[in-house]
């Protein structure tokens, strides 16, 4: 056995002592040695053997401490790089400066990086050893060779500026258990695993309270079970958690909420399912806290006074955190074990969730039923590279992520409430860019491929968005508009657009815009109407809407011949006034009571009748408007006339009666 190792450190230092050679020293028996072992290094594994042997042929071995700068962002490079043991962390800057960088990943064993030197680009990040590390160096002039020979070879399999150790299968070295993602897409989901990695000291505390106050109130909770033939060693049961928790405080209402006050304290690992299978649950299974897993648990001391003092500061913080906790651990379960209660709650978190905002309610509650929960640990951690296959759409729930492009940098941050990943799903093309965390402890929704097209995809490729200064200001989705006749007598399928979201503003630009003046089409804008006129209230309050339709019935064009100008204010004030009739007609005994909306109305009536003197068309819809407004008048003076006599009528009988005159 010792001669075997013995035999394996001195071929695994042959090959080395080989490289420190000079290219031209090197004898074909050097060769074949560095060529041996670099077969075996994932960043070659796919390499031609000529390219492969030309590496050997001109390459050198580097090995370098940690907290070595190999380059720094700006600067020109020189060399190209593998890494054939250690890791490095990518630093960027948004200043250029190193002072303010930010490690945004981590080149692990099998990454190579320098790709710049092909075209003298400078460099797009500063690059630190965080460990210490072994890399294979190339120099650019027999980088820039090997590639005008072997482009056909080395175009495919240069690796991606910012690959990372988290990502891939990886031979050479045991994987890096912190950085490994708590979810991988494909794997079961594991609801008992811990979120976070190790318990922040808050939650420490809060175990350490319940568990003493259990201890001195009902110390029959906390001890050893049997259970088919098997001893469990200083546990409790769920059932009885909830119980006792019921009892300690009015905060606590109900038994779904004391179970999302305990899941996070396992979410935390400082209270365990006791083999690890379950989250918390209001059942029959045993659950051990964090100071029982040892022999030598601690028992209440002088502490005693002091945790219960913070008992109820402990409750009142569990019951703030518990329902985001709860909501974890559903998303947690897979799919297939959600309950229609589970469903529900998913459903209304996503109603405030800005990605989805759009979507309407048959698509978020499908989505209730396929979301994954998924959360990484480690900030620098790559969730996908560029160029690869798309299978997820993400949600931020908690944290961000940097948007990195190859040869760009960091392009932009997405904070909670962002979506992305969506393009190369809808589109069935590589990713655009790499998503690399900005911050530790950053938590996702996900939905997989499969239910992203069942569900999303038409929706997605069906949706328009108006953007303005890079914000969604309307969202429009496309849907079917039932069989209309054409004019060869043929019932023809339509489409029209429904407006999902968007400001105040834009939702009635844009409905105004919808409306068709042709006599033909009334009963079409009839229906356009009827609905903006419903809802408007919802978004758009009588004091912002009598305003902005003022506004728009005097709107002039910038641009355009003077006949193009007139065409569109003319279009623009009918429009307006189409929607004016329906709206007052709709709200007519209601708009009495509106001081701002009868003020509007009066003041619209006057600049229709002015206008309609010099433009022939609005006499068609002045009597119409007329009409409406002496309608609202009349019902409004009369209510005054009867306000009027009851007043008078209230005030002679609260006066005292005259005196009868004498008869004469």
């Amino acid at each position: 056995m010792v001669a075997a190792h013995a035999a394996h450190s001195s071929s695994s230092t042959e090959w080395i002592a080989c490289l420190d050679k000079r290219p031209l020293e090197r004898s074909s028996e050097d060769v074949d040695i560095i060529f041996t072992r670099l077969k075996e290094v994932k960043a070659f594994e796919k390499f031609h053997p000529n390219l492969l042997h030309q590496i050997c042929l001109c390459s050198y071995y580097e090995n370098l401490e940690k907290g070595i700068t190999l380059f720094r962002q700006g600067d020109i490079g020189t060399n190209w790089y593998a890494v054939l043991a250690g890791s490095l962390d990518v630093k960027v800057s948004e200043t250029s400066s190193h002072q303010d960088a930010v490690t945004i990943c981590t080149l692990g064993i099998g990454t190579a990086f320098g790709e710049s030197i092909l075209d003298n680009t400078p460099r797009h990040a500063t690059i630190v050893t965080r460990e210490s590390s072994e890399l294979l160096r190339i120099e650019q002039k027999d980088f820039k060779a090997l590639w005008e020979k072997y482009r056909q070879y080395m175009a495919g399999l240069l690796a991606p500026p910012y690959g990372v150790m988290e990502t891939g299968s990886n031979n050479d070295r045991i994987p890096d258990k912190e950085n490994t993602p708590l979810i991988e897409p494909h794997v079961p989901l594991r609801p008992a695993n811990t979120i976070t990695k190790v318990p922040s000291e808050k939650i420490l505390r809060a175990g350490k309270i319940l568990r003493n106050a259990i201890l001195s109130r009902a110390p029959h909770m906390i001890r050893d079970r049997k259970y088919h033939l098997k001893t469990y060693r200083q546990c409790c049961v769920g059932t009885e958690l909830v119980d006792w928790m019921l009892q300690q405080t009015p905060c606590v209402h109900s038994r779904t909420q004391a179970v999302g006050m305990w899941q996070v304290l396992v979410e935390d690992g400082v209270l365990n399912h006791v083999d690890q299978e379950h989250h918390f649950q209001d059942k029959y299974l045993f659950y051990r806290f964090l100071d029982d897993e040892h022999e030598d648990a601690p028992l209440p001391t002088e502490e005693k006074k002091e945790c219960d003092e913070e008992l109820q500061d402990t409750m009142l913080l569990l019951s703030q955190m518990g329902p985001d906790a709860h909501m974890r651990m559903i998303l947690r379960k897979p799919p297939g074990q959600r309950t229609v209660d589970d469903l529900e709650i998913i459903y209304e978190e996503l109603l405030h969730i800005k990605a989805l905002s759009h979507l309407s309610t048959t698509v978020k509650r499908e989505l209730a039923g396929v979301l994954i929960f998924e959360s990484h640990a480690k900030g620098g951690t790559v969730l996908f590279n560029q160029g690869e296959e798309g299978t997820s759409w993400y949600i931020i729930l908690k944290g961000s992520v940097n948007v990195v492009i190859y040869g760009k940098g960091v392009v932009c941050t997405l904070h909670e409430g962002d979506d992305f990943g969506k393009l190369a799903l809808v589109n069935d093309a590589p990713r655009a860019a790499s998503i690399v965390l900005r911050e530790d402890n950053c938590h996702f929704l996900r939905v997989d491929k499969e239910d992203f097209n069942r569900i999303l995809r038409d929706v997605e490729a069906n949706t328009v968005r108006l953007k303005e200064h890079d914000q969604d200001v309307l969202v429009l989705e496309k849907v079917p508009a039932g069989n209309r006749a054409s004019n060869q007598g043929n019932s023809q399928p339509q489409q029209k657009y429904t407006v999902m979201s968007g400001t105040p503003e834009k939702i009635l630009e844009h409905f105004l815009e919808t409306i068709r003046l042709e006599p033909a089409l009334n009963e079409a804008t009839d229906s356009v109407l009827n609905d903006f006129v419903m809802m408007h209230c919802v978004f758009m309050p009588n004091t912002q809407l009598c305003p902005a339709l003022v506004a728009h019935y005097h709107a002039q064009p910038s641009q355009g011949t003077e006949q193009e100008k007139m065409d569109y204010a003319l279009n623009n004030k009918r429009r307006v006034i189409r929607l004016v009739l329906q709206w007052a007609a709709m709200y007519g005994d209601v708009l009495q009571e509106d001081d701002v909306a009868m003020a509007f109305l009066e003041e619209f009536y006057v600049s229709v009748s002015d206008d309609a003197r010099m433009i022939a068309t609005l006499k068609e819809q002045l009597p119409e408007l007329e009409k409406i407004v002496k309608q609202i008048r009349c019902k409004d003076s009369t209510k005054e006339a009867q306000s009027s006599f009851a007043t008078v009528q209230h005030r002679r009988r609260e006066s005292p009666e005259a005196p009868a005159h004498p008869r004469l």
